[in-house]
């Protein structure tokens, strides 16, 4: 459970960081907004490095998932547009990957 709890908060810090430039860029929000922003995704890049794997890659694979259905709650939560069928669909898909990634059996 610990891996899930350092992938929710990359997430949560992922998406914040990169929020913090689509609201400069796209929604007119002053600059310094982008100070926040980075100190979001270098905290991103630092939860991420504490996932208990011996490869990067396999950590960034299954952090997709999360990644992906968190988005999902950020478009809710904060955009306040519900998730349609297939957003709910494509990450219930994409946490089974995770799963799989992370639990499956190594030889």
């Amino acid at each position: 459970m610990k891996v899930y709890l350092i992938y929710v908060l990359a997430a949560v810090a992922e998406i914040a960081g990169c929020f913090s430039f689509w609201a400069w860029l796209k929604l007119g929000k002053p600059v310094w907004i982008l100070l926040p922003g980075m100190l979001s995704l270098a905290a991103f890049a630092w939860l991420l490095a504490l996932v208990p794997t011996e490869t990067a890659g396999r950590a960034y694979a299954a952090y997709g998932g999360i990644y992906i259905a968190a988005s999902l709650l950020w478009l809710w939560g904060v955009e306040g547009q519900l998730p349609d069928k297939w957003d709910v669909a494509g990450g219930a898909v994409c946490l089974a990957g995770t799963a799989i990634i992370l639990f499956g059996p190594r030889a």
